[in-house]
Formats: structure tokens, sequence, C-alpha cells
């Protein structure tokens, strides 16, 4: 099965100046965790998540309506293509242990995020443990 079968597509993404808030309340709008930071259009200099902004900022004591973007995003962005298979994702996920992944196009403009929630979704309950299991243990 391909990525872009299950990935959530169509998101948004935040310039690297933004402030937090700005892009939390796009996260919240679109009901998800991650957006790209795109410094021009559509190309990927970061990540920024939702726990990047509570643990890197807020509890750091910063103000997410004067703190920007690019103070605390991710700047190593791990993606798959949306041609890629969900199991090459699960592989990559598990190597990394990350939650998250950033789809792009033909291009590499992003054009969805996958979670392992979405994988979760599509795989048979074993396969998807076993990614979480290899996701979640300490290095």
């Amino acid at each position: 099965m391909k990525l872009s079968s299950i990935m959530t597509g169509g998101i948004e993404s935040v310039r690297p100046q933004a402030t937090l808030a700005e892009a939390a309340k796009k996260m919240a709008s679109q009901d998800i965790g991650s957006l790209p930071v795109c410094a021009e259009p559509r190309k990927v200099v970061g990540i920024i998540t939702d726990r990047d902004i509570t643990v890197r900022a807020v509890a750091r004591g910063m103000d997410p309506n004067h703190t920007r973007v690019e103070e605390v995003m991710t700047r190593e962005v791990l993606s798959c293509s949306s041609d890629a298979e969900v199991e090459q994702a699960c592989e990559l996920m598990e190597q990394r242990q990350v939650r998250r992944l950033l789809v792009t196009g033909e291009d590499d403009s992003p054009v969805g995020i996958v979670s392992l929630g979405d994988i979760a979704l599509c795989l048979r309950e074993s396969q998807s443990g076993e990614v979480l299991k290899k996701v979640s243990e300490p290095d």
C-alpha cells in the first residue's frame, strides 16, 4: 500500500518567522500535531510539532506570541515519497524512532504527514504494535 493512500493530505505549512501561536492555531484548525516549515514556497527547512512548542518553548518560559518557529523547530526533517510503500515508512520510523514523517511529492514539496496512528489504522494489529514497540524503545 502506498503512503499517499493513508497520509493526512492537504496540509498547510508555516514560515520560519511565524510565531508559535500562529503555528499552534494552524495545527488546531487542521487537527494535526505537526507542520512543515517552509522558507520559500514549498521549500522545507524544518518541521514544528506540538511537542516542540510545549517542551522546547512553553515549558522553558518562552512566550508563544513572540517566539518564532525557527527558534524551536526540528531542523532535520525525515520524509518519504508519497509513492513509497507503507512498509518503507515503518522501517524509517523504527530506525529513527519517530512518530511522524513528512510525505513529499515528485518535486520534494510537502504533500502530507503520516503518523503512527495512520499506520495503525491500515496495518494488521500485530504489525502496527511492532512498529510502535520499535519506535518507543529507548536507545
